[in-house]
């Protein structure tokens, strides 16, 4: 069974810090293209960032940039989101997500782009 599995959400305060992480198993992800996205309640699921297979690429979305890192470790079969200088209106569900397209780079903003998805952790931004 293919799974994305999301952790290290929870809550904290206004320009502060969280690392989440998304660990794959059931197939490797290591040539994928893999993506973090973000829905907050009541509006649509919102691209955050993504990264090429190897690592050697990233894209971020204007609202995150200077402040998301997104990262990965191929044989650990896992992708991160380091979030700095949080704002309240960071808080959203956080989902990754993997392009099961071999080799893929890091420009697929859509969700219809990705092929599988994590269950998603809840991150709180207090002011």
């Amino acid at each position: 069974q293919v799974q994305l599995v999301e952790s290290g959400g929870g809550l904290v305060q206004a320009g502060g810090s969280l690392r989440v992480s998304c660990a794959g198993s059931g197939r490797t992800f290591r040539s994928d293209a893999m993506g973090w996205f973000r829905q907050a309640p009541g509006k649509e699921r919102e691209f955050v960032a993504a990264i090429n297979w190897s690592g050697g690429s990233t894209t971020y979305a204007d609202s995150v940039k200077g402040r998301f890192t997104i990262s990965r470790d191929n044989p650990k079969n896992t992708v991160y989101l380091q979030m700095n200088r949080l704002k309240p209106e960071d808080t959203a569900v956080y989902y990754c997500a993997a392009r099961a397209t071999a080799y893929s780079g890091s420009y697929y903003r859509s969700p219809r782009d990705y092929n599988y998805w994590g269950q998603g952790t809840q991150i709180t931004v207090s002011s």
